[in-house]
């Protein structure tokens, strides 16, 4: 339940009731500053409570954004404050000195303004939404208000509210072939009650659904599987732009819509290889190469983000290159289609697996994807290099824990601390990477069952702790997670591979899915500043240096099958692992409250 309390001289005919009402809010009334405060107190602190002036005009939608998003403490409009239960305190704080100050006498002016004026004092963070063309006003005579009142008669607000429930940044697929009509889904979802978790969960079963299709190997079922995987993302944009709609947040709905996001994907690519396989095509390679590939690109994206989260002195040429072409308005789509988003790529992967096979499917999904990853890493390379630009503490702590280090490159880190302060500043990515590249290409060159990869996947542990040993906080740093996820991933992919057994590579392909949710994971704490998962689960599944160094040791002591059922069983254990401990975390941290947005930052 929430509370809203009317302060001020009412206005007859005025709709202020009604639309708090309409909002959910029970209301209350005060005659004076003092009464407001004893209201105020009498409201239970594990409640929503807002201060509005009886005196308001303006458009529904607009007290919706001020006082009911979720994901805000403190939040106003003009006219209106709400505070949740973390900003209780301070809105107590201020009104108690405004009552002080005021002395409890009858309002005059609007004491929600006055509230939020003390609040900016304070230097409490105030909540204050872009209200665009809708009104908020308290009007000070009858001339005013009658303005008021034409102006929100002027404006419709349900246009406004389905136009900004679409993400102001989309990708030419979703913004003109998804979008103009899945807004009316998701508003169609709203006046049913459906939430926005509903909407993805339909969203990950008609995925799912998509990849039997795919997995029957015939062509109706390729046909009706680039059909559901369209209408899968149909769904997985109006989960999003429901949530917009109706401002329904929420801790776990952001990690939902995230995590399935990949599920669906990855799921997708291994009902494909089923399919190819019931056709005699073993593309079980193409689909590991692909998924490692999609989601190496995310954490380049991830760890340059985190890198440069906070940075000062954040400009470069490169930057400023790149703000002009976005003022010229067809380079903007163009840049945009490029780089594969997931809108484009979802569509080139259903036409593609209606009307082609999936060897070519997955053909076109690597080369889009290389080029993809090699022209936004090498654009975020060359900001990076001449961008001057100071790391935090806190972005080379997320770097630490997005490297995933385990208990061995831990130890040799804290070992190497000595010797890797007089190394140049750009040691840490190359370390990473050659370390990384000998443990791969040694698997690739010699035979299966050989003790050389272990020894590779032995240095790779001492390159992997060098180039953790000191803080991220070099201009390419953020290089060092993506480079030990090839490594770890690649490794994998390889060693399965040259097994050369029927079962291997669909085993190293649940491995490999089972670790990677591990670091999407990490990367969805991080983002919603919760930390990094807890030392204990990272020690216990190894560390990217640990399960390599792991899996080059079954390949040596194991026969190829073997191999094979060692890593199912390893898949197996720590998809248990991190799922348990993922869904233990979200589900409690959404239990307690803590708001987060919607996952609006799809990388590629």
């Amino acid at each position: 339940m929430s509370t809203a309390i009317l302060t001020g001289q009412p206005v007859p005919g005025s709709s202020i009731e009604a639309d708090l009402r309409s909002l959910g809010f029970d209301l209350r009334t005060a005659a004076d500053s003092a009464e407001a405060e004893t209201l105020l107190a009498e409201v239970p602190g594990d409640e929503r409570v807002a201060l509005v002036d009886a005196r308001f005009v303006g458009h529904v939608h607009a007290l919706r954004l001020g006082l009911t998003d979720p994901r805000f403490p403190l939040a106003g409009i003009p006219g209106a404050v709400t505070a949740q239960p973390a900003g209780r305190q301070a809105l107590t704080r201020a009104m108690a000195r405004e009552n002080s100050a005021g002395g409890g006498t009858t309002l005059v002016d609007s004491l929600a303004d006055r509230i939020l004026a003390a609040l900016d004092a304070d230097g409490t963070g105030v909540h204050r939404p872009e209200l665009g063309s809708l009104v908020a006003a308290v009007p000070a005579d009858p001339q005013a208000r009658n303005e008021a009142r034409q102006a929100v008669a002027d404006v419709d607000d349900e246009a406004v509210r389905l136009k900004s429930a679409v993400k102001a940044r989309d990708g030419f697929f979703t913004t003109y072939c998804i979008s103009p009509y899945s807004r009316y889904i998701a508003r169609w979802c709203a006046r049913r009650g459906l939430t926005p978790n509903q909407v993805t969960t339909a969203s990950l079963i008609t995925a799912l659904i998509a990849a039997a299709c795919a997995a029957t190997g015939t062509r109706g079922g390729f046909v009706a599987a680039g059909v559901l995987l369209i209408a899968s993302f149909v769904l997985d944009c109006t989960d999003g732009q429901l949530a917009r709609y109706s401002l329904q947040y929420s801790t776990l709905g952001a990690w939902l819509d995230a995590t399935f996001d990949r599920a669906k994907e990855y799921a997708y690519y291994a009902g494909l290889a089923l399919g190819a396989a019931r056709g005699g095509d073993d593309v079980w390679a193409l689909a590991l190469g692909a998924m490692v590939l999609q989601t190496c690109r995310h954490v380049v994206d991830f760890s340059f983000n985190e890198a440069n989260h906070d940075a000062t002195a954040n400009t470069s040429p490169t930057a400023a290159l790149s703000d002009k072409l976005d003022s010229v308005g067809w380079t903007v789509w163009v840049r945009r289609m490029i780089v594969l988003p997931i809108g484009e790529r979802w569509a080139m992967i259903a036409v593609l697996t209606a009307v082609t096979t999936p060897r070519i499917t997955f053909y076109a999904l690597l080369i889009g994807c290389a080029f993809a990853a090699t022209y936004t890493t090498a654009g975020r390379v060359l900001r990076s290099l001449t961008r001057k630009a100071r790391r935090t503490d806190r972005a080379a702590g997320a770097l630490a824990d997005l490297a995933d280090s385990g208990p061995l490159a831990q130890g040799l880190a804290e070992a190497l601390k000595k010797p890797a302060r007089g190394l140049p500043g750009f040691t840490a990515p190359v370390i990473a990477l050659l370390g990384g590249l000998a443990v791969v290409l040694t698997a690739a060159l010699t035979d299966f069952g050989g003790p050389w990869p272990v020894v590779a996947a032995l240095g790779y542990a001492l390159t992997s702790g060098l180039a953790v040993a000191r803080p991220l906080k070099g201009a390419l740093d953020w290089l060092v997670p993506p480079f030990l996820r090839a490594a770890e991933y690649g490794t994998v992919l390889v060693l399965a591979a040259k097994a050369d057994v029927n079962g291997a590579l669909p085993a190293a392909f649940g491995l490999v899915a089972a670790v990677a949710y591990h670091h999407y994971d990490t990367v969805y704490r991080i983002r919603g500043d919760a930390g990094a998962p807890p030392a204990w689960l990272v020690r216990s599944i190894g560390g990217h240096e640990g399960r390599t160094l792991l899996v080059t040791v079954l390949a040596a002591l194991l026969t190829a099958s073997q191999f094979k059922v060692a890593l199912t069983a390893l898949a197996v254990a720590v998809a248990l692992v991190v799922l348990v401990e993922s869904i233990r975390f979200w589900v409690g941290a959404h239990q307690g409250g803590a708001p987060a947005v919607h996952d609006e930052g799809e990388p590629a």
